[in-house]
């Protein structure tokens, strides 16, 4: 859809939010609140012109709220003082100098998606009409967004209370006709842009100032922005786990409902249910033991059949002798004699069991974070605010209160949770790909997924390394950085949330989780290959009936005149009679979906190439989510 997303101050929507700063949605402003808005403005210039002290109209800000505006200048008295150079009253001075002194943010600019949805963010808080600001300054403000004029905001400045001052400053100043913005993508000093999007510039009237710079809006929008990301990555994981599991030929009975049902968090039991359907139609997945032959390195004599000479791989079980199954009878009535990549052990690793646990977690996480977001996205943050129809009112401080909304501690905290959260999705995630890669631990796929005939191959060796490397990346900026107050404006201001670094520090986080889960991907799948196409010549193997085809591929069979070697070829002929029943060997459907989308970009990697492209693609497919659509 196109049409202009409507602000009404109640009503905005994360999504809402996301088009707004990613798809280029305009908005409209709703005309039953713009009045509202007016008569708000309306009434604080009644109370100026009664002589009603006001912080932040009749004084100064912060620690010099104990000043009082005079009725004339004082400083047009000194020498070289020169009245005629000056415009405006003191309190329209007082609001336009709040801007101009308070934009000084360092760093790089914030990405254009970041200020548009800050803007956004501004013009809704502004509509509820509790903040004096006037319709004709709020319109302005949405017609930067509307225009494509994006104020040039460096990225670091707020201590994320008294609001995002320093940022939103930066914002407010490009409609005073200073800054920088870009417009229509070109970075351009803030008159110019006014003047190319047929934009005039706006002098500031009681308190207008302080509604525009005094709110949470840059820590709001980079925690929205970064939340909307995490929701999509949280479904990529569970998409990557079930391609590793599928890879495994893992076990599937921990993600059952009955067993989330006994520990019921609402993230647990959400990914278990996802696990269940990514799964869904999977042949792979409980897969008896004995079925499944580990790698053994191709070699020009490994298969007598010329057809079966197209394989990369040979394959291979090891053969229990009945000797050695005293005491393990009931086993051996279950599974058949036969070792091959899968180990006899009815649980898998944690990274693979504790799926539903940790991604749970990590989703429970986000759930928090988005209630606040949600409450945050429609409420009033600057200071001090303004009930002109205030039916109890006795005196002016009753309908002008000064509080403390414009404090980011809830985003502060919701954004340090989601902070921590972060790496240990990444890291569980380093850990599957670890296991694919480790001879030790993939159950029979492989060294590092690559056949090494010649010993010269490292196959997905390094690529464990670059998410090792990336999950220490993210460990160490998990620090919260609201535990940790500096006081500011003379300790008027004395204890801060710090709220906007550590929203910040969330957004420039989710690309490297994107970037470890686009690993484990891109390995997962380099290992589902090898799984799906080992076992599927095992049962090609078995459906020609030669059971001494078979037989070959077993180690430690008995001699033709041993007592036990009848037995042995009964044993190999169920084998290959369980192999010939069994469907096509395959992972899930939606693993499939998306591992062809995948196999479109990066072929299988037989020997070792540069895979520098591979990495590039995966990361941007992961980035786009194209893999989520079904």
């Amino acid at each position: 859809m196109n049409s202009p997303i409507r602000l009404d101050g109640s009503s905005l929507s994360r999504d809402q939010l996301v088009a707004i700063a990613k798809n280029g949605r305009k908005i409209e402003l709703d005309a039953g609140q713009l009045a509202k808005v007016q008569r708000t403005a309306d009434f604080l210039a009644q109370q100026v012109q009664r002589g009603e002290p006001i912080y932040g109209v009749t004084t100064g800000f912060g620690s010099n709220a104990d000043k009082l505006l005079g009725a004339h200048r004082v400083r047009d008295e000194l020498p070289g003082g020169n009245p005629e150079q000056r415009e405006g009253t003191l309190m329209e001075e007082l609001q336009h100098n709040l801007v101009v002194t308070h934009a000084v943010c360092v760093g790089k600019p914030l990405a254009v998606e970041v200020v548009r949805a800050m803007l956004a963010i501004r013009v809704n808080t502004l509509m509820r009409g509790h903040s004096g600001i006037r319709t004709a300054t709020l319109q302005a403000l949405a017609e930067l967004l509307n225009r494509d004029v994006i104020p040039v905001i460096p990225e670091k400045g707020s201590v994320g209370a008294s609001g995002d001052l320093a940022p939103l400053s930066h914002l407010a100043i490009v409609l005073l006709g200073e800054g920088e913005a870009f417009y229509r993508g070109e970075r351009v000093q803030g008159a110019e842009a006014l003047k190319r999007a047929g934009l005039v510039p706006v002098r500031l009237s009681f308190k207008e100032g302080l509604a525009l710079n005094n709110g949470t809006a840059q820590m709001l929008a980079s925690g929205a922005l970064a939340c909307d990301a995490l929701e999509k990555l949280l479904a990529t994981a569970d998409l990557a786990a079930a391609m590793t599991l599928d890879a495994f030929a893992g076990r599937s009975s921990a993600f059952k409902a009955e067993v989330h049902a006994l520990r019921p968090h609402p993230g647990q039991v959400q990914t278990a249910a996802n696990l269940r359907g990514l799964l869904a139609e999977s042949t792979l997945v409980d897969i008896p033991y004995h079925l499944v032959p580990r790698f053994k390195t191709w070699l020009a004599d490994s298969w007598s059949d010329a057809e079966d000479q197209r394989h990369r791989f040979d394959i291979g079980w090891d053969y229990v002798p009945p000797s050695q199954r005293h005491g393990k009878e009931a086993f051996y009535a279950r599974f058949m004699p036969f070792k091959g990549g899968k180990k006899h052990q009815p649980q898998d690793a944690y990274s693979l069991r504790c799926i539903p646990q940790v991604h749970g977690a990590v989703r429970d996480a986000l759930a928090q974070a988005q209630r606040v977001i949600d409450i945050e996205l429609n409420a009033v943050t600057d200071n001090p605010l303004i009930f002109p129809d205030a039916a109890d009112a006795k005196v002016i401080e009753d309908q002008v209160i000064s509080a403390g909304h414009f404090h980011g501690m809830p985003l502060a905290l919701a954004m340090s949770y989601i902070k921590a959260a972060i790496p240990v999705l990444a890291s569980i995630s380093e850990r599957r790909l670890n296991k694919l890669v480790d001879p030790a631990t993939n159950d029979g796929l492989p060294a590092f997924l690559i056949g090494n005939e010649d010993a010269t191959d490292s196959g997905f060796m390094i690529v464990q390394y670059t998410a090792a490397a990336l999950v220490n990346d993210l460990a160490t900026r998990a620090h919260p950085a609201s535990v940790y107050s500096v006081p500011t404006s003379a300790n008027a201001e004395d204890h801060v949330s710090m709220g906007t670094n550590e929203a910040r520090h969330v957004l420039d986080m989710i690309d490297d989780l994107g970037h470890v889960l686009a690993l484990e991907m891109y390995t997962a799948a380099q290992a589902l290959e090898y799984r799906q196409d080992m076992l599927n010549a095992a049962r090609t193997l078995a459906a020609r009936g030669d059971w001494q085809s078979v037989a070959a591929k077993v180690s430690g069979a008995p001699k033709p005149d041993h007592d036990s070697h009848a037995q042995f070829v009964d044993e190999v002929k169920k084998l290959m009679a369980a192999l010939v029943a069994s469907s096509e060997f395959r992972a899930g459907s939606a693993v499939r979906t998306a591992f062809a989308k995948i196999r479109e970009r990066i072929g299988f990697m037989q020997r070792d190439r540069a895979m520098d492209q591979d990495v590039r693609r995966i990361c941007e497919l992961i980035a786009s989510y194209e893999l989520l659509a079904n």
